[in-house]
């Protein structure tokens, strides 16, 4: 029997017709009638997406990068229409001709059976490029009919903070309006963006998308003038650092302004004489570091990234939503690494994360590997619904411990499964690390090498601040496949 995979896609919530749940119940039709096996795990589904583009589409792209697999795990994608696949003429022509050509795998539309003729490329030629045509003629009549809400001054988005909106038109939110009014007295009385960003946090105030406050929350609100009676429009949606560009159009909106014209100007003739670099990035570029992407932060679990004086700090702490700064050299941290991991090896310990990836799973634990990242897709995916306010908090809270209590549970079986003994990696580990760390620390080996080196067995190193600690937790199954696959080695003579 041949075994097929299912993609399934809606954009909007209003199309009930083309449900994910009615799409996959004719997709198991189909499949049933023509001979198709239709694994779970080969079914994926995004919703709430466009089909403009591919890059956007997460269950999509995973789809291709499996289907890439030697031997090809499937036959034939099955597909309610082809505008489910794509409905961008150039994407989807790369990806059934990559699909088709290199994979050995059909794309099939169940409902538009096209044949297999010569007469069904242009047939399929011709449904493709009316999805199009469909999708850019709905985007233009969407923007004609917001444009034309500019123009009378009614709201196009969804309400900025210190609004809610009624009939269309922006009206006060009495529980946020007095919070969006300090923040402009603050900032018009000398107070730093990060400062007031973390007093909203710590006061319990989130974003319109349930988010904590960050510098650059603080410096779009500063800069919105929605809040002085206008309306801010940029048909493109590409702006500048000043939040619009040539095509942006303001005008007199009909809503109540929530702050006076004065403290409007006060604030715009701070904002101008405050040096671009406060709250812009820096152009010089930055060097890549061994920990990179490795190293994160105690306090919020947030990775530490490059900060323009070469020092590495808390992403979340540089955008105001953790209160303690992680800021270190680069040097130390890596004194600090090599401390930690030498101790690692002298006593033995190492701390294992039960972290896995396709290539180090075998036969028996690749079912649970699947299990596993379909529970990681729907935590995601309940976050999204609790930021889009489709789930309330409680709502959210209740599908996450559901979630993560699978995922564990999942975790433990994993570990079960594996006829590895976890001394037995423990000493493979402590002799490979030992046999790499000369490398790691020769000035021959560029810090991107070093870097892919220590991702081949480190999963993450948390750093603790003020003690300045840094525990560091070594993957699991990728451990297994870091003694079968060939580690860089280096000729530290020849370099």
């Amino acid at each position: 029997m041949k075994t097929a995979a299912a993609y399934i896609r809606v954009s909007t919530e209003d199309q009930v017709e083309y449900s994910p749940a009615s799409q996959l119940e004719k997709i198991r039709e189909y499949a049933k009638r023509n001979g198709y096996l239709l694994p779970e795990e080969y079914i994926f589904t995004d919703e709430g997406i466009s089909g403009r583009h591919t890059a956007k589409r997460p269950d999509f792209n995973r789809m291709i990068g499996i289907a890439k697999q030697k031997p090809k795990p499937f036959d034939a994608i099955l597909l309610w229409k082809f505008s489910r696949f794509a409905r961008n003429r150039e994407d989807s022509i790369v990806y059934k001709s990559m699909l088709r050509k290199q994979c050995g795998i059909d794309v099939i539309s169940i409902s538009e059976n096209v044949g297999d003729d010569k007469m069904s490329v242009l047939i399929e030629a011709m449904i493709e490029a009316m999805d199009e045509y469909y999708s850019i003629n709905l985007g233009e009549e969407v923007k004609r009919g917001m444009n034309e809400k500019v123009s009378r001054g009614e709201a196009v988005s969804i309400p900025s903070f210190g609004y809610d909106i009624k009939n269309g038109e922006y009206v006060p939110d009495p529980v946020t309006a007095p919070a969006l009014r300090t923040i402009f007295e603050d900032f018009a009385a000398g107070k730093g963006m990060r400062t007031i960003a973390m007093e909203l946090n710590d006061r319990g105030y989130r974003t319109r998308r349930g988010n904590r406050f960050q510098n650059r929350t603080i410096q779009y609100i500063l800069n919105n003038p929605v809040y002085i009676g206008k309306i801010r429009w940029t048909p493109t949606g590409k702006i500048d650092r000043d939040f619009h560009n040539a095509d942006t159009v303001i005008i007199d909106g009909t809503h109540k302004p929530l702050i006076s014209r004065e403290l409007w100007e006060s604030v715009q003739k701070r904002l101008s004489e405050m040096p671009k670099t406060k709250y812009m990035r820096s152009d010089s570029p930055k060097q890549p570091f061994m920990l990179q992407g490795l190293v994160r932060c105690d306090a919020c679990g947030a990775t530490l990234c490059q900060s323009a004086n070469g020092s590495v700090q808390c992403h979340s702490y540089a955008h105001g939503s953790c209160k303690v700064s992680h800021s270190i050299t680069v040097k130390k941290l890596d004194a600090l690494f090599f401390a930690a991991i030498e101790g690692a090896v002298d006593l033995g310990n190492f701390k294992l994360d039960l972290s896995y990836s396709k290539a180090a799973a075998t036969d028996d634990n690749k079912s649970i590997l699947t299990q596993i990242e379909r529970e990681k897709t729907k935590l995601k995916r309940a976050r999204e619904a609790y930021e889009e306010e489709v789930y309330t908090i409680d709502e959210y809270k209740e599908s996450k411990a559901s979630i993560e209590r699978k995922i564990r549970s999942l975790e433990a079986k994993l570990t079960q499964t594996s006829d590895t003994d976890p001394d037995e990696i423990i000493k493979k580990l402590k002799g490979k690390v030992t046999d790499v760390l000369p490398a790691l620390k020769s000035a021959a080996l560029s810090e991107t090498e070093k870097n892919s080196i220590v991702k081949s067995f480190l999963s993450k190193a948390i750093y603790y601040k003020p003690s300045g600690d840094l525990d560091l937790f070594f993957l699991y199954l990728s451990v297994i496949s870091f003694y079968s696959m060939a580690v860089p080695t280096v000729n530290l003579a020849r370099r």
